[in-house]
């Protein structure tokens, strides 16, 4: 979670368990690893899921730096709303819904019939 330009973000980050069959077992599934092994195995697989996030936050701050897009453009679904949701986890469901129904929201609301006198 950072605050930046007065919006809060958070990227949820979903670790792998300490308990996965990926990493009882070698590369190759032939052999069980050692407790010490298995151990970095799950470390190694946590430190490169950190690293993609940190790459994928750098490379969208840049691109809001640089001017290719908005801060909100890049960070929309991971902006927290004051009822502590995300956008994203507000917006998904609703999207689903539309794709599933067939029935989406206009672009543009239908223009206000006028009243003649």
């Amino acid at each position: 979670m950072f605050e930046a330009q007065d919006r809060r973000v958070v990227f949820e980050l979903p670790l792998p368990e300490q308990t996965d069959e990926a990493f009882k077992r070698t590369p190759t599934g032939r052999e069980k690893r050692n407790p010490d092994s298995f151990y970095a195995a799950w470390e190694q697989a946590c430190r490169q899921r950190w690293r993609a996030l940190a790459l994928v936050i750098k490379a969208k701050l840049e691109a809001v730096e640089t001017g290719i897009t908005t801060f909100e453009d890049e960070f929309l679904a991971h902006i927290v709303m004051p009822d502590g949701m995300t956008v994203g986890k507000h917006i998904k469901p609703n999207i689903a819904a539309m794709y599933a129904s067939g029935k989406m929201q206009p672009l543009l609301p239908p223009p206000a019939k006028e009243k003649r006198p």
